[in-house]
């Protein structure tokens, strides 16, 4: 049986992207002779002090070794950001950990959705023990889940979801839960008061959708005095993200509060405000995700804070999931691996630190 892993997480870093998609890289373990054993239930339960955690969870019955070394196909939305870096880097430690071998690719940028069914296509045609994959678009993707069906592929998937009953399970940020986290913040950051404006990165994959619906929502229903005055898509490019700021703030000369849905987005704000030489905290900047841009930010006082994600808790939880579906092992259904507020207060938190990429 051969398992495919899926994510769809769309992320900038601060570094610029290439311009071509990057070989994918392999991380190969020794294969072990003994047959996978589990405990209790797996996952992080370390909330942050002074943050918010939507319950990370992990999938039932950790493993301790698989019965073989599988390969198992993990095909990201992205590949040079440093989200996705961290997603690898866990993936491959949890590879390690169990005796399979993986391979990890994805579109040199996240708007690149043909390049990535290509690349969940060529997968398919390797014939792995199993596809870890992060869903760009959820439509788009649903003829390549059929295909891995009819090929006897399992799939698993992670950040971001395909619109398909096919897939076993997915491990991902409550993303609705993180909006909402972030608007609680900017709100008691702003005095409750004001207009606000949002540069997201996606407008279709469950991760752009879902920060931003938990953010609006929770204003809506809980803020009745802040105004979202404008929502607008940069794809999580620094350049357009920057652009639109720059558009919000001078066609809302009294904008209080900027909200990131992304590294990329969040990174592109904060240029904008540096740019139009606005002093820091004349408007409230909030972002999401970690990287080291952001996290230089924050600790400057241009930006007031971020949601952080644990990817590397993603990468380790698709690759459990993976090889627990290949050996026939019960998985749940969605795996919460959790998100966290951070600022200046407790950006050094061992806590913190622990899930904060560079």
């Amino acid at each position: 049986m051969a398992v495919l892993a899926l994510t769809g997480c769309g992320k900038a870093s601060d570094t610029a992207s290439s311009n071509s998609a990057p070989p994918s890289t392999e991380s190969s373990a020794a294969a072990s002779d003994t047959g996978s054993s589990s405990s209790d239930t797996a996952g992080s339960d370390s909330g942050s002090a002074g943050s918010e955690s939507s319950a990370a969870s992990g999938s039932a019955g950790a493993l301790t070794k698989a019965k073989k070394n599988y390969k198992i196909a993990l095909i990201s939305k992205g590949f040079q950001h440093q989200f996705w870096q961290a997603v690898n880097s866990g993936a491959k430690e949890e590879a390690a950990k169990l005796g399979v071998t993986i391979t990890f690719e994805g579109p040199a940028a996240e708007t690149e959705i043909d390049g990535q069914l290509q690349m969940v296509q060529s997968a398919i045609d390797r014939k792995p023990d199993a596809i870890g994959f992060a869903a760009l678009d959820p439509k788009a993707c649903v003829p390549l889940m059929n295909a891995a069906k009819a090929a006897n592929i399992p799939i698993v998937q992670f950040d971001a979801g395909c619109d398909s009953e096919y897939p076993k399970n997915i491990s991902k940020t409550d993303s609705l839960k993180a909006g909402a986290i972030a608007a609680q913040h900017m709100s008691k950051l702003m005095g409750d008061k004001g207009k606000v404006g949002i540069v997201a990165h996606s407008q279709i994959n469950s991760t752009g959708v879902e920060r931003r619906d938990g953010f609006v929502n929770e204003m809506k229903q809980n803020h009745p005095n802040i105004k979202i005055v404008d929502i607008q898509y940069g794809d999580g490019d620094h350049l357009k993200s920057a652009d639109i700021a720059k558009a919000m703030i001078a066609a809302n000369p009294d904008l209080a509060g900027l909200y990131g849905t992304n590294e990329g987005s969040a990174i592109g704000i904060v240029n904008a405000v540096k740019e139009l030489g606005l002093p820091a905290g004349k408007v409230t900047v909030v972002g999401f995700d970690s990287g080291q841009t952001q996290i230089d930010a924050i600790k400057s006082g241009a930006m007031a804070g971020a949601i952080t994600q644990d990817p590397i808790g993603i990468g380790r939880s698709t690759v459990e999931s993976a090889v627990k579906v290949i050996e026939g092992m019960p998985v749940e259904k969605i795996i919460d691996t959790g998100s966290y507020w951070f600022d200046k207060s407790n950006i050094d938190d061992p806590k913190i630190a622990a899930v904060l990429y560079k």
